[in-house]
């Protein structure tokens, strides 16, 4: 089974023209984030728990508000964050695990993004999955890569 094949998985892998340090600074300084991404109070530090306040996806019963935690992280390399919807009565249900990770290649970054811990038995989550699939690609393609 490829991680395309895997329900529980979405994984994608995109090269950006820009060294490790700046990709890395694009995904752990608050500012940068908010810009490319969520706002939220991120603080690279492993136990550190924040909120990130998104747009509301009815279709997918995402509430807008993701309740995060650094699980580990190795400077310039990997970044690895739980997620939860801060709503504990969203039947989205997710409770996820996103790793970051980088990759030095030429003059730029291989970066690899692994989202984790769709529930295929519930349908809000795989179309969330769905939506991910495509939204985590324009993410890191337009967004970060603008960020950069």
């Amino acid at each position: 089974m490829t991680d395309a094949d895997d329900p529980t998985m979405l994984h994608l892998d995109e090269y950006l023209a820009h060294p490790p340090a700046r990709v890395w600074q694009a995904l752990t300084d608050p500012d940068l984030l908010a810009q490319w991404f969520m706002p939220g109070d991120f603080r690279l530090s492993v136990g550190h728990r924040y909120t990130m306040r998104g747009t509301t996806m009815p279709g997918t019963g995402f509430s807008g508000t993701v309740q995060a935690e650094v699980l580990a992280f190795e400077p310039e390399r990997m970044l690895r964050l739980g997620w939860r919807d801060a709503d504990p009565a969203s039947p989205s249900g997710a409770d996820w695990t996103i790793t970051w990770t980088l990759e030095p290649e030429g003059r730029g970054t291989r970066l690899f993004l692994t989202h984790e811990g769709f529930d295929p038995g519930n349908e809000m989550q795989r179309r969330a999955r769905s939506m991910m699939d495509g939204g985590w690609h324009r993410l890191m393609t337009g967004s970060l890569a603008a960020v950069l």
